[in-house]
């Protein structure tokens, strides 16, 4: 599917979609000059080598080659464009297709909040978006930002690591499946026990 015809299913959205587009353009730019990501002098507790650049870097011609023609490094660059490319067109794809129809979800649920807890502290999502697709309830905490997994109100650390009957007499709620070792998010059976979960959290 061409760039051109998925941006054009996303004009209603030009502000995201140029935002998006400049992120990508920043981070090559700043990995290809060695740019830190973040403004601290503190070592990173783990590499990603598995990101586009790395995955591009990779198929610079190995010294051990023995062939080292222009040709031969040619056909790596057309090799590496055509990653390149094929990732920017499904990342274009997915925010066209999954995560703006989601936002609108999300903003709908968010302005009806109140209605669900008077704190206005608890959303529903009235579907499954983008990518949760059980038949259970999730209660799942916000992260203190895009880009850490910190979350702002974990779930209790009492629950963590629980599951089924355990969790369940733990939280004194029925119905409860897990929580993760952290906290982000955990689970019940019903909407009841979804909501009875978040609003524990809420007061803990």
């Amino acid at each position: 599917m061409k760039i051109d015809f998925l941006l054009g299913q996303v004009n209603s959205v030009l502000q995201t979609q140029t935002r998006y587009s400049c992120d990508i353009y920043i981070t090559f730019d700043a990995i290809d000059n060695g740019a830190n990501q973040y403004d601290v002098d503190l070592p990173p507790r783990f590499v990603n080598n598995t990101n586009l650049s790395s995955r591009v870097g990779r198929l610079n011609l190995d010294w051990t080659d023995p062939d080292q023609s222009s040709r031969h490094e040619n056909e790596a660059f057309q090799h590496a464009m055509m990653i390149a490319g094929k990732e920017f067109t499904e990342s274009i794809q997915f925010h066209a297709k999954s995560w703006l129809p989601a936002r609108s979800v999300v903003m709908q649920c968010l302005l009806a909040r109140e209605e669900v807890d008077p704190t206005g502290e608890i959303i529903v999502l009235t579907r499954s978006c983008p990518d949760d697709r059980s038949e259970n309830w999730r209660v799942q905490a916000v992260a203190v930002s895009i880009e850490n997994f910190e979350s702002r109100k974990p779930l209790p650390s009492l629950w963590r690591g629980l599951a089924d009957e355990e969790l369940s007499e733990a939280a004194g709620i029925p119905g409860c499946t897990f929580v993760h070792m952290s906290g982000f998010i955990g689970g019940n059976q019903t909407y009841k026990g979804a909501l009875s979960m978040a609003r524990a959290s809420l007061m803990s």
